[in-house]
């Protein structure tokens, strides 16, 4: 694919690493998250895609990363967001944050529509969520 789905520059600052002067992982978690929040915000962001969906949120409900080189302060990462699949109660996103042509993470995102369904929530049906994102809503 040669479009991203969204991409998103995050410079990162001494604050964002570790003694060793690498960013520390968790920040990398932070990053997709961010950068799936700020593709959101493309339609509308997050609480109005709730509120048109009727949902509660667009939860996360697995995530993982692979690190490939380290990143520190005062490098711009390069974090692109794909859509990998669409199933019917869950979207995988990918993620490919590079620092100039060197790739420094891999990660992914499984979430969910989370839906209230009496005391305990339920994946609701994604389709909305997409046509919604794929522009066609």
């Amino acid at each position: 694919m040669s479009q991203h789905a969204f991409l998103n520059q995050i410079r990162i600052s001494f604050g964002d690493c570790d003694p060793a002067g690498i960013v520390f992982y968790p920040n990398y978690y932070r990053w997709f998250d961010a950068t799936c929040h700020a593709w959101f915000r493309t339609a509308g962001g997050h609480e109005a895609l709730c509120r048109t969906l009727g949902a509660i949120g667009i939860g996360l409900v697995d995530s993982g990363a692979a690190f490939r080189s380290p990143a520190s302060d005062g490098d711009l990462l390069d974090l692109a967001l794909d859509v990998e699949e669409w199933r019917n109660k869950t979207v995988r996103l990918r993620y490919v944050g590079r620092i100039g042509e060197r790739i420094a993470v891999e990660g992914f995102e499984i979430r969910a529509l989370l839906m209230r369904d009496g005391n305990r929530l339920r994946a609701g049906e994604m389709t909305p969520l997409r046509a919604i994102m794929d522009g066609s809503y």
